[in-house]
């Protein structure tokens, strides 16, 4: 039987979990995300994600796992492709002033 009571999600994420989510992801982003032959294997990169975690969660309203934050990285890049779509009037490769004006 079903539990009673319904499932609850986790609080946002706060600007200070925002920050150090993207200082650490773009400190190890060679690791991360690296293609090709010197890329980092799977446990590499868990260990790595696990090492954003514990730097994560001393500023975080609620405990987050890897996953939450693997996905707001996710969220995080596709809302900035968009907006650099949406600022270079197209969207093929962004034009290098846009870039200037998101920093």
């Amino acid at each position: 039987m079903a539990e009673d009571s319904p499932k609850r999600r986790k609080a946002n994420f706060n600007e200070a979990e925002t920050e150090v989510l993207i200082e650490q992801v773009l400190k190890h982003e060679q690791l991360l995300f690296a293609a090709g032959p010197g890329r980092a294997s799977a446990g590499q990169k868990r260990k790595v994600w696990e090492l954003i975690r514990h730097k994560v969660n001393p500023v975080a309203a609620c405990p987050r796992d890897v996953e939450d934050l693997k996905k707001r990285w996710r969220d995080l890049k596709r809302r900035d492709r968009s907006k650099l779509c949406r600022l270079s009037q197209g969207c093929g490769p962004p034009a290098p002033p846009a870039l200037g004006l998101l920093l």
